[in-house]
């Protein structure tokens, strides 16, 4: 018999040794609230411990997304009535949970379907077990928003071949199962219509260690199929290696091409700050361990709660959808190296604490 523990947006159901986590806000695309993330990190520390739990599954409710994101419309919102601790502790307590799943003792199998975008990413590129089905769309959108790829999005991204990470986290591109696999977020690939049957088969066998997760998966795997952006590496490689947002703009409308282009006038719509402290971000964050690379990002989210592109960029996109943000500065020659160097700045007194985490 399992029992079940629901919360309003969170439902968690332990079933023979496995420990089912299932994000329950469908009508929101799942979108990650604080009280989701306070619902999830005590049962995963419990579970941790806990003999009779073997692994962990993480899905998400609902037919269109496994997670959308973080529900950063509710942070922007508090931030706007100068409710400056609601950010403060949306991602203190996000990177928190991100940092444990990394840890986790035992395997993490996340069954993404869907949209899969910023903090859904956090939640699953973090364990072992990365299975996409056919539907999936990826995305790390943040410099659309005045804000920057986090939720580990400095390990995550540097994870992937030659300038595929920076081009992914500067244009906020959309990638399916095929480019996914490619680059190495996702470790399977599936049938929507067997996740269902795979979720059963993880729960009946409860495997406790990654290989004997992945032998159960492997039996419900399909073919990556090609990879269309793999197939455009060599241009990203080429025209994203520049060490400045400026060269790499120089570099795309140097070249000339449709697809150049394309990436060209897509830059020209995101937040001038987003794209530099991302581009240093990255760049500046090669070769951290997971937990700088949190404390980093800690840094980087509260000097953006604290400037005006990220309430601008929610306003923009999701409360009066006008889509057209007025950036502050408005421009690249604007943002100064002061600018950008200011915004990883220590926070005296409010330094992200990993230490529980172990």
């Amino acid at each position: 018999m399992s029992e079940v523990q629901a919360q309003e947006s969170v439902l968690f159901d332990t079933q023979g040794g496995a420990l089912i986590i299932t994000l329950n806000r469908p009508k929101a695309l799942n979108a990650l609230s604080l009280e989701m993330i306070r619902a999830m990190d005590p049962v995963l520390r419990r579970a941790a411990t806990d003999p009779d739990i073997r692994c962990v599954i993480l899905q998400g409710a609902g037919d269109r997304a496994f997670c959308a994101g973080g529900d950063v419309r509710a942070v922007a919102q508090a931030v706007s009535a100068g409710e400056m601790a609601l950010a403060d502790a949306f991602f203190r307590e996000e990177y928190t949970l991100n940092h444990l799943l990394h840890t986790y003792p035992k395997p993490i199998i996340a069954l993404i379907h869907g949209i899969c975008m910023g903090g859904g990413v956090g939640l699953s590129a973090h364990g072992p077990l990365r299975v996409v089905t056919d539907s999936l769309m990826f995305a790390m959108p943040e410099t659309g928003i005045g804000l920057f790829p986090d939720v580990g999005g400095t390990w995550v991204l540097n994870q992937m071949p030659g300038q595929i990470g920076l081009y992914l986290g500067l244009t906020g591109a959309r990638l399916g199962a095929a480019d996914a696999c490619a680059i190495g977020f996702a470790t399977h690939h599936i049938k929507d219509a067997d996740l269902p049957a795979l979720r059963d088969a993880l729960v009946a066998e409860a495997p406790a260690t990654d290989a004997d997760a992945e032998a159960i998966i492997a039996r419900f795997d399909q073919p990556r199929g090609d990879s269309p952006l793999l197939a455009q590496q060599a241009d990203i490689d080429r025209l994203f290696a520049g060490d400045s947002i400026e060269a790499i703009l120089a570099a795309l409308t140097a070249d000339g091409s449709a697809w150049a282009k394309a990436q060209a006038e897509t830059l020209a719509h995101k937040s001038p700050t987003s794209l530099k402290i991302t581009l240093e971000q990255l760049r500046g964050g090669k070769g951290l361990d997971i937990a700088a690379v949190f404390v980093r990002e800690f840094r980087l989210s509260q000097h953006c709660m604290a400037g005006p592109d990220f309430r601008e960029g929610i306003r923009a996109l999701l409360i009066d959808k006008d889509q057209a943000p007025k950036w502050s500065p408005a421009t690249l020659n604007d943002v100064t190296p002061d600018l950008v160097k200011n915004f990883f700045a220590a926070l005296p007194g409010r330094e992200l604490d990993l230490t529980k985490n172990g």
